[in-house]
């Protein structure tokens, strides 16, 4: 077999002050995305597969996940805005662009980038769910469990809480610390998504 060659990508030296401590290594980004892929394929099998990207964060993982997943899948793709800011929730939801299908009577699955919030994944839920799928999961690269217990400490709406029923999650690639993060699709003013780890932004 014949064995590419690695190519390296660093941070520009004018943008190292903004990354940061890489949380998720590139390594353990596609092993962790196999994984994932091979658990799809187990639990799916004999189910044709919708997978729902959420725009635009969720490429990058999308793409190497289907590579990973061995049953017949298509593809959509919604795109949703809620973050008011760079680095922080609106908590206003709004669809940018809709799914080309209709999904009624599919077994779907929602590919996210990261849950924060909960926000947005809250709504996707809802709004998918008013579709009639024969089943709606979702698959998340990141999920930030620190931040669901300050919305509950807030007062606010229990479905937020990425670690309750109301709001679920069935695979989970990584749990990470409440940090704004960049790299492999994730992005700040819509810079650092070709980075290929996962790392804290500082500014």
């Amino acid at each position: 077999m014949t064995t590419l060659p690695r190519v390296a990508i660093t941070v520009p030296e004018q943008a190292r002050s903004e990354v940061g401590e890489v949380l998720v290594s590139a390594e353990d980004l596609q092993r962790r995305v196999a994984e994932l892929g091979a658990q799809i394929s187990r639990d799916y099998a004999g189910k044709p597969l919708l997978l729902v990207g959420v725009l635009k964060g969720a490429v990058f993982f999308l793409s190497d996940l289907m590579r990973h997943v061995d049953i017949p899948v298509e593809i959509d793709f919604m795109a949703v805005a809620s973050y008011g800011s760079a680095t922080d929730s609106s908590g206003v939801v709004r669809i940018l662009k809709d799914l080309d299908a209709a999904i009624e009577g599919r077994d779907v699955l929602i590919v996210e980038d990261i849950v924060d919030s909960g926000l947005t994944l809250q709504y996707l839920l809802r709004n998918l769910g008013s579709r009639n799928p024969r089943t709606l999961e979702v698959c998340a690269l990141l999920m930030k469990p620190d931040r669901s217990r300050e919305t509950r400490a807030s007062g606010a709406n229990p479905r937020f809480d990425q670690r309750k029923v109301e709001l679920p999650i069935r695979y989970v690639g990584f749990e990470i610390a409440d940090r704004f993060v960049v790299g492999y699709g994730l992005d700040y003013a819509e810079r650092y998504r070709n980075l290929p780890f996962v790392a804290a932004l500082e500014k």
